[in-house]
């Protein structure tokens, strides 16, 4: 699962709840991680929420890395006890909560490898400065437990970034509520690059089109075609379907957002209509983007999907394009 750094940090990104409480502070985390005796990196891309001065919550993109024969990363939603010391300068945290994982596990008989799907827990400790200008300085430690898998023990530091201005120093108590739609309407031609989430990542050549239409305050919807190109064994295309929390910032010219949804793609083989990989036309897709308004009407969007399967072609989508706004 190769997983592009400059992307990570394009889509600084993402709404987490409703009008009353969106996302506040983005932060990109880094550093070693520990698996018994196997060492590897880890990073995460963190959205958090204010709930007050002492509770928060987040949702998370987690990476593990490549410990041996598993690459494994996914969502996390944490709730966070959080200590507001020196001012409210210095901030100490406690987390915990779920954990949708997707690890590519070498296969179990014979050469290849599966795509495996399932739950875990995170907990997590954190402590945050708030610099001025609404920089933070973060120092996080993980701690991973799966149903089925290694567990494992992530150290990392952190750069993050206040969303919301605050009132006062430190973290923002709660968040800024909506006036209007982020969205009104919005078509989108993007392209970019498919990996198939093997041990290998091969790739391949990606086009989509989005329509895109603003639902409520903090709700969008879209309807789209994606290509996944046709190098690799999950050549795929079809219609998609999503439900996007979003929020939008800097006088409404940044917009973030955090989608999930279906994709009904036609499924071809290695060798053209071959539909040696087929289990039913439905899979899941769960999507990070982000988009800046150029003017009025122009806009460029950066999106990267995940495409999530029930037999073993699970593939990242990762693309780049302009949109026009009406």
């Amino acid at each position: 699962m190769k997983r592009a750094w400059g992307f990570a940090i394009a889509v600084a990104t993402l709404s987490a709840s409703c009008d009353s409480a969106f996302a506040q502070e983005f932060t990109l985390f880094a550093g070693p991680l520990r698996s018994g005796a196997d060492h590897t990196y880890s990073w995460e891309m963190n959205y958090l929420e204010g709930f007050g001065p002492y509770f928060a919550g987040s949702i998370s993109w987690l990476n593990e890395g490549h410990i041996p024969d598993h690459h494994r990363d996914g969502q996390t939603f944490q709730a966070w006890a959080r200590l507001p010391l020196a001012q409210r300068r210095l901030v100490f945290a406690l987390g915990a909560g779920p954990y949708r994982y997707f690890d590519t596990e070498a296969a179990k008989q014979g050469e290849g490898y599966s795509n495996t799907h399932g739950w875990g827990v995170v907990y997590s400790a954190r402590a945050t400065w708030y610099a001025t200008h609404r920089w933070t300085a973060n120092l996080q430690l993980d701690r991973v437990q799966v149903t089925h898998g290694p567990s494992t023990t992530a150290v990392m530091l952190g750069i993050g970034y206040q969303l919301d201005a605050p009132d006062t120093p430190g973290p923002r108590d709660f968040a800024l509520p909506r006036t209007h739609d982020v969205t009104n309407n919005e078509i989108t031609l993007m392209a970019g690059e498919t990996i198939l989430n093997s041990l290998e990542s091969q790739t391949s050549a990606a086009e989509a089109i989005e329509y895109r239409r603003g639902l409520t305050h903090w709700l969008d919807g879209t309807i789209g075609y994606l290509h996944e190109g046709s190098g690799i064994t999950a050549r795929r295309d079809g219609g998609t379907a999503q439900l996007w929390l979003t929020r939008a910032f800097l006088d409404d010219r940044l917009t973030l957002g955090f989608g999930a949804g279906l994709y009904a793609a036609i499924h071809h083989g290695q060798n053209g209509d071959d539909r040696d990989t087929g289990d039913g036309i439905l899979s899941g897709l769960v999507s990070v983007s982000a988009s800046y308004r150029l003017t009025q009407h122009w806009s460029t969007r950066v999106t990267w999907n995940r495409v999530v399967t029930r037999y073993s072609r699970d593939t990242d989508v990762i693309m780049g394009g302009i949109g026009y706004r009406f």
